[in-house]
């Protein structure tokens, strides 16, 4: 075909479809608005309502406990905004809703009332539970079956997310921390409306992909909606299901980014750097900028490895990155250790956790995203993504338990216990990866790299 010919939503972008970088806007955009939110909720909750900078006064184990229940509803809404793009609106028109609401919900939180923190917390929370499994599962729909860049496709798509996330960690952070909280939250309702404006523009390229299937005059759509279930689907079903016992511990571990170790960083760390002080908030901008710098680094490492008939399947890369990330928590074991003995602990420590749960971030979560559109039925697509982001949001609330733990059992024992758990558990799992990888019934067998014009008219998990 021609490209003097291609459609709009043909077009391709550095070997991509140009509608992953449409996608890639939308999010990175929306995790600007989050993270920038989410990098500053525990520190404006825990802040004196007497200082300059006036919070809420709260404790440390409130504050905990308020941000694991809020992370964990902001994805636990994954299920039902899947089951409305699955059954109602499609993944399109859903991610157009929950953009809207997320405006409304940063832009309400920039208002200094307690009735105003909660309503802009719940909406926020149906509009992430709206857009983020369903613009993930859009994603895996502009590739066919079988197409090897789909994992680069999210991977760079996972890029999107952590260059919001690590301008928002900076940008919004500080912002709050010097000018003002509720500052601070407007300045994130501002990047989520850039967001909705760039989706909105670019529906040219995404014409084809999440559209609800109810209304396709495509047979085997139809076919797809009516028949039950298959035994392979079945089986895939459940692979799907016991890969999230791993997503839930590492997000148990990984969260303790916003909580446990953001207090960590502000109370405990050395932050004076050439006689400027860091701000607490900045040290979580080192996962998003280290996602930056190596995200594409690790994908094309792991697609040189398949391509070489080398062990490289999804679940072999999502066990590595449990155990790489758990070991990272190892760093903040000898960081609690210097604090014990000298009063202080060094920011390096914090650099080099960071670093390693990056890489196993890089290792798993895209990773994840990518092996949900290979195995999900085509109509339960958007749910078994909501399905995942809802143990991301149970891994979040463990993550807020944990770090209230440590109020009694100290730092170093939370952190050590972490890591140790994390390793050991990924090896558990890895005893069992062939036969449970048995029975995806060779959904990752024979990928390659296809151009783009083969995925003509493709929709999600097309079996």
């Amino acid at each position: 075909m021609s490209t003097l010919t291609k459609q709009a939503h043909e077009k391709e972008l550095f070997g991509h479809p140009v509608g992953l970088y449409v996608l890639f806007f939308t999010e990175m955009w929306e995790r600007f608005s989050y993270y920038g939110m989410r990098a500053i909720l525990v520190l404006y909750l825990v802040a004196e309502a007497t200082a300059d900078n006036a919070g809420l006064g709260w404790s440390n184990g409130d504050a905990l406990s308020l941000y694991g229940t809020y992370t964990m509803l902001v994805y636990v809404a994954s299920i039902p905004g899947g089951i409305i793009a699955d059954k109602i609106l499609g993944q399109r028109k859903s991610v157009l809703v929950g953009g809207i609401l997320l405006v409304a919900g940063h832009s309400i939180l920039a208002i200094e009332e307690m009735w105003a923190f909660y309503t802009g917390l719940g909406l926020i929370i149906s509009g992430v539970g709206m857009l983020k499994p369903n613009i993930s599962t859009m994603v895996g729909g502009l590739y066919k079956q079988g197409d090897i860049r789909r994992d680069k496709g999210f991977t760079i798509f996972y890029i999107g997310i952590n260059v919001g996330a690590f301008l928002s960690s900076l940008i919004v952070g500080y912002v709050g921390e010097v000018y003002g909280w509720h500052y601070g939250f407007g300045l994130a309702g501002i990047g989520m409306a850039l967001g909705l404006i760039q989706y909105v523009a670019g529906q040219k390229h995404l014409k084809h992909v999440g559209n609800y299937l109810g209304k396709s005059t495509n047979k085997e759509d139809k076919e797809a909606l009516k028949r039950p279930l298959t035994k392979v689907e079945k089986d895939r079903i459940v692979v799907l299901f016991i890969s999230f016992l791993l997503v839930i511990v590492f997000w148990g571990a990984f969260e303790q980014a916003g909580g446990l170790m953001n207090i960590y960083a502000k109370d405990n760390t050395n932050r004076m750097l050439m006689g400027f002080e860091v701000p607490a908030s900045w040290f979580q901008s080192l996962n998003a900028m280290f996602i930056i710098f190596l995200g594409t680094t690790v994908a094309a490492y792991w697609a040189k490895r398949k391509l070489k008939g080398k062990l490289s399947t999804s679940l072999f890369k999502m066990i590595m990155g449990l155990i790489i990330m758990g070991t990272g928590f190892f760093f903040m074991s000898a960081a609690s250790s210097e604090f014990e003995s000298t009063g202080s602990s060094a920011m390096f420590w914090l650099v080099l956790a960071y670093l390693f749960h990056t890489i196993g971030e890089l290792c798993i979560s895209p990773v994840a995203l990518s092996y949900i559109t290979k195995l999900a039925p085509v109509k339960y697509a958007s749910i078994m993504m909501g399905v995942y982001f809802a143990m991301t949001g149970f891994g979040n609330k463990l993550a807020g338990l944990l770090g209230e733990a440590s109020e009694k059992l100290g730092e170093f024992t939370i952190f050590t216990g972490i890591a140790g758990f994390c390793v050991i558990f990924g090896l558990v799992v890895m005893v069992f990866r062939k036969k449970l990888e048995s029975l995806t019934h060779g959904a990752e067998d024979n990928e390659r790299e296809m151009k783009y014009e083969e995925a003509e008219g493709f929709e999600l998990a097309d079996n």
